[in-house]
């Protein structure tokens, strides 16, 4: 109900495609609302959520007491590995975008940013520069980077964990604070913690805006363990030129989808989508998965 725009322009193209008008229907309204009608409807057969782990979990279990398919997209808390061997613009700049692309409101975006020792004074200085040429602004804008989260509870919402991180005693290296533009919005600039542990909240609940933080760790094997220090398993990244730990990460990574020398706010449409632990239920989205849930398997015997 916050972002319909999107929704209808799929709606228009569908309905400019040439499918019979029924086929395809978008009813809008608040999710406890419309989302209640769907899931306990009897002549709904499968649900496609994405959305919190506490409203995903009631979805499922209404839809097991009616035997009803269902797909769960929860969100996660992204980690993004930088070994002392990455590239360091290479890894500035991914770090930016899988932590900052569309304003950090992506299930898929990174605020964990685990940083091994020798490359992380480099990191952190780099980082904080190339933070300093964020633009935030008008979204239409050209020349914007960023532009405003989608409301003003999501704002407080990120304000808040910013005092969060602060009072669990990690260092707030730049940003955190609301910013004033000529057009309407929650504009906020991007917000990036250092000194920051695995256990704190700001690495461990999901924020949904332009937070991070950055864990030092000793060495491949500790990142490795702290990116799976997590409830979620969506998406994680990896930056190195080492093949061995790329190879090894892609296997030993707790997520849905590994990203090496990549964002990890980015995915082709083509294959499967979805994740682990408390960011996924039931069968993947996207691609030949999608089609899988979306049909039902016939077997058919002719006695010719």
């Amino acid at each position: 109900d916050l972002v319909p725009g999107c929704a209808w322009a799929l709606a228009e193209i569908i309905s400019r495609s040439g499918i019979p008008a029924g086929v395809f229907n978008l009813v809008m309204g608040p999710g406890r609302v419309i989302g209640d009608a769907l899931v306990q409807h009897a002549g709904v057969d499968a649900i496609s959520f994405t959305g919190s782990v506490g409203v995903g979990t009631r979805i499922a279990q209404t839809c097991a007491q009616n035997l009803k398919k269902v797909q769960l997209e929860m969100g996660g808390k992204n980690p993004q590995v930088i070994l002392d061997d990455a590239d360091l613009n290479q890894a500035v700049e991914l770090s930016v975008q899988s932590c900052f692309y569309s304003t950090g409101q992506r299930c898929t975006a990174s605020s964990r940013l685990i940083v091994t020792d020798k490359i992380y004074p480099a990191f952190i200085t780099a980082m904080q520069a190339r933070m300093a040429r964020i633009q935030v602004g008008d979204a239409c804008a050209a020349g914007t980077d960023i532009g405003p989260v989608v409301s003003q509870a999501q704002l407080e919402q990120d304000q808040s964990y910013v005092e969060i991180g602060q009072a669990e005693g990690a260092t707030l290296l730049t940003g955190g604070v609301r910013l004033q533009r000529e057009t309407e919005g929650f504009y906020l600039q991007p917000a990036l913690f250092v000194d920051s542990t695995a256990a704190m909240r700001i690495n461990r609940e999901e924020i949904f805006g332009p937070v991070a933080s950055v864990i030092r760790v000793a060495d491949y094997e500790e990142a490795l363990a702290v990116a799976n220090d997590t409830p979620f398993g969506l998406s994680a990244g990896i930056a190195t030129s080492s093949l061995k730990h790329a190879t090894h990460f892609k296997r030993h990574a707790q997520a849905g989808m590994v990203m090496v020398n990549l964002p990890t706010a980015g995915v082709d449409y083509h294959v499967p989508f979805g994740g682990r632990k408390g960011s996924s239920y039931g069968p993947r989205e996207q691609g030949a998965y999608a089609r899988e849930f979306y049909t039902t398997v016939k077997t058919a015997y002719t006695l010719a």
